[in-house]
């Protein structure tokens, strides 16, 4: 195997390592949050570091492959979209981290009101995250257009949180139950961001596997099977 192949095959690892670390992170700022247990909230401040870490080697590692064995088509699209997903993965894991501080600051008071639309949310949008790396380490394009299809459930989901506690705003002038609103809606606001991100990820596999541009508006017209 050549000297290349080696490096390219450590790079698709690392980003691997990296998204196994990123969905650590959300599930427990999330598993915090659901279980009211901010010890969890550390465990995601920890691995933070080390996703900041990993995203300054795996973007040197997409340089200096560039500048050493200029690549072209396919192996430079794979660098290329390497970057931009180790990008989304990094902030992916920032929002994991606010989700961690807005928690915090909710588990100070008693619920605001049972958590339904959160969690599944949540569900939603991690399943988004593995599906949108599997689609990447496997180069299925048609995975990584479920994905795009299922951003709109997660934004459905935060428009409804969004409404739900509005009116908990609207109908109370107590600052402590407005301010735990404010924070579940922030919460439910990073979740949509992770979405996003993963929705990224998936625009590049298309990208990475057919040297398309998909995103604004995008160029393919998917319809649920």
């Amino acid at each position: 195997m050549r000297h290349f192949d080696v490096e390219m095959n450590d790079l698709k690892n690392r980003l691997l390592d990296m998204c196994g670390l990123v969905q650590e992170m959300i599930k427990t700022a999330i598993d915090g949050l659901v279980n009211r247990d901010s010890e969890l909230f550390n465990t995601v401040f920890s691995l933070e570091k080390e996703v900041n870490i990993q995203e300054i080697v795996i973007d040197d590692k997409c340089l200096k492959l560039i500048a050493l064995y200029q690549p072209v088509s396919a192996d430079l699209r794979f660098i290329t979209s390497a970057m931009k997903i180790n990008s989304d993965l990094e902030r992916m894991g920032d929002e994991a981290v606010n989700i961690s501080k807005w928690s915090a600051n909710l588990l100070k008071f008693p619920e605001l009101k049972p958590l339904i639309d959160i969690p599944k949310m949540s569900d939603i949008v991690q399943q988004m995250v593995a599906d949108s790396i599997r689609a990447f380490n496997t180069t299925d394009v048609e995975l990584a257009k479920a994905v795009l299809l299922k951003d709109d459930e997660a934004d459905d989901l935060q428009k409804k949180v969004f409404s739900d506690l509005k009116d908990f705003m609207i109908k109370s002038s107590d600052f402590e139950t407005i301010q735990r609103a404010v924070d579940l809606i922030f919460v439910s606001r990073s979740l949509e961001r992770i979405g996003d991100h993963a929705t990224n990820i998936s625009e590049d596999v298309i990208f990475m596997v057919h040297g398309k541009d998909v995103r604004h508006p995008r160029a393919f017209v998917f319809k649920a099977e």
